[in-house]
């Protein structure tokens, strides 16, 4: 079976899974980050989130970022799964894995994909909140949506 290294996934993200996809011989250093629904976003409190994407346009942007990564950071490996679909609060969103052979790129790659993936990766995010429900935006939160939703 291939191991798919950048994927969107309508199911919980198992940590350990994406860590294997990096593990090698050569690597003395392994970072995970793990983005989680958190309960309370700028003073409100959220109930639950919803993620969608343009899936295949979403792996390909996960691609390039790792491309990105090997490019600035030769002897790293990543990578990256993002769940889509209703998530309560303390779900697993995004999981990323950076191996390399020292700890310093590992950190700083797996710092960049994070911030890479708000960047670039359409994928949407709709708050449900107490008193309502939003769709923020892009990831950066920086495009609104006029019409209540991204399509």
């Amino acid at each position: 079976m291939k191991k798919e290294l950048f994927e969107i996934v309508d199911e919980p993200i198992k940590v350990e899974e994406i860590v294997k996809k990096v593990e090698r011989r050569e690597a003395g250093a392994i970072t995970t980050f793990i983005g989680t629904v958190r309960e309370w976003t700028k003073g409100r409190r959220t109930l639950s989130l919803e993620y969608q994407a343009y899936a295949s346009m979403a792996v390909k942007m996960l691609e390039q970022i790792g491309g990105e990564i090997k490019e600035k950071w030769p002897t790293a490996q990543t990578a990256i799964s993002h769940r889509v679909g209703h998530l309560q609060i303390s779900d697993i969103a995004v999981v990323i894995a950076v191996s390399s052979p020292h700890r310093k790129i590992a950190y700083e790659a797996n710092e960049y994909a994070i911030e890479r993936i708000k960047q670039i990766v359409p994928i949407w995010k709709k708050e449900h909140w107490e008193d309502g429900e939003t769709w923020i935006g892009d990831q950066l939160e920086q495009t609104q949506y006029p019409d209540g939703k991204p399509y």
